[in-house]
């Protein structure tokens, strides 16, 4: 489980109900329990860190326990201050009375499918690059699979669409500098706006695509759906050349669970493991057992915490 040690970005994630926020929380501890300072980040709309810990948390770090701070990002305020950030990017460069018109375009455009993940992205990104010399460990846990797959993709597809606007808007400016200005270069600050987003997006993905840097943990229990998800996922990811290389199979029942009911549960479970063991044989896969009482306080996912710390303690030796 490399993750562990050596990658200092993790992005956790998979079906809902899995376990996912449960998992990067103890995955948290853990690596704070090693001496790892660790930043742990929700972006899961449906946040569940701050319950794990009983802590409120707000967009700003918290400090949750030794060598532990979180994050959650609220996509709602990220969306407002994200298009904020468009109006304020705008100001002198279009005529005044049409100030009131492009705001309230702007404001339609907060609606509209994709903003939330583009704010949320902006987020994410303003987060490993400025917080990544501050930490060992910066753990994100994601929203439900295909959430997370779209948030991930937004490196290769921004930066392409980019592209794209920087090509036309330096043509726009040739064929002025050519025609209305005498030749000289003209001054445009909204290719530099463009210019500095993509060497934003181009240092994000560059610590997203490293291997060495950034590792992709999904979350799954032993049922059919899951596995089938979980599969899909890490096709698709793939073609996006990001690689899930673990995973936590979470809610494994214990040999000690005994009675009629859950010896039938465990047959049934054995044959998900073994088509587990077939399906992801380029991933290593992590089991934890399933607990008598639910991960409900520090104690308990201290507990959940120990599964993964020997893990850490395995791969520093």
């Amino acid at each position: 489980m490399n993750e562990l040690v050596n990658q200092k970005v993790i992005f956790v994630g998979g079906k809902g109900g899995v376990g996912k926020s449960t998992s990067s929380a103890a995955l948290a501890l853990a690596c704070a329990k090693e001496g790892l300072k660790t930043l742990v980040v929700s972006t899961d709309p449906a946040h569940n860190l701050g319950d794990i810990f009983h802590k409120p948390l707000t967009h700003e770090k918290t400090q949750l326990d030794d060598h532990l701070w979180g994050i959650e990002i609220n996509s709602t305020k990220e969306t407002e201050r994200y298009m904020d950030q468009v109006k304020s990017n705008l100001q002198g460069l279009v005529k005044t009375k049409l100030v009131d018109e492009v705001n309230r375009q702007i404001d339609l455009a907060a609606a509209s499918p994709g903003a939330e993940e583009a704010a949320l992205f902006d987020r994410l990104i303003s987060i490993i690059l400025e917080e990544q010399d501050s930490f060992d460990k910066i753990i994100f846990d994601t929203a439900p699979t295909g959430h997370t797959i779209r948030l991930l993709s937004l490196p290769e597809l921004m930066s392409v669409w980019i592209d794209g606007m920087l090509q036309k808007r330096q043509k726009i400016n040739e064929n002025y500098t050519q025609l209305l200005n005498d030749g000289e270069p003209v001054d445009d600050p909204i290719y530099e706006i463009l210019q500095k987003r993509k060497e934003k997006f181009s240092a994000v993905r560059d610590v997203i695509l490293d291997e060495g840097k950034t590792g992709f943990i999904f979350v799954l229990i032993p049922e059919r759906l899951p596995i089938l998800e979980t599969k899909q996922a890490i096709k698709q990811l793939h073609q996006y050349h990001l690689h899930v290389r673990t995973l936590i199979v979470n809610k494994v029942l214990p040999e000690t669970a005994d009675g009629a009911f859950l010896e039938k549960r465990r047959q049934i479970e054995k044959q998900y493991l073994i088509q587990m063991d077939k399906e992801f044989k380029n991933q290593e896969i992590v089991k934890i057992p399933l607990y008598e009482e639910d991960i409900s306080d520090l104690d308990k996912l201290d507990i959940f915490s120990k599964h993964l710390q020997s893990k850490v303690k395995e791969e520093v030796k």
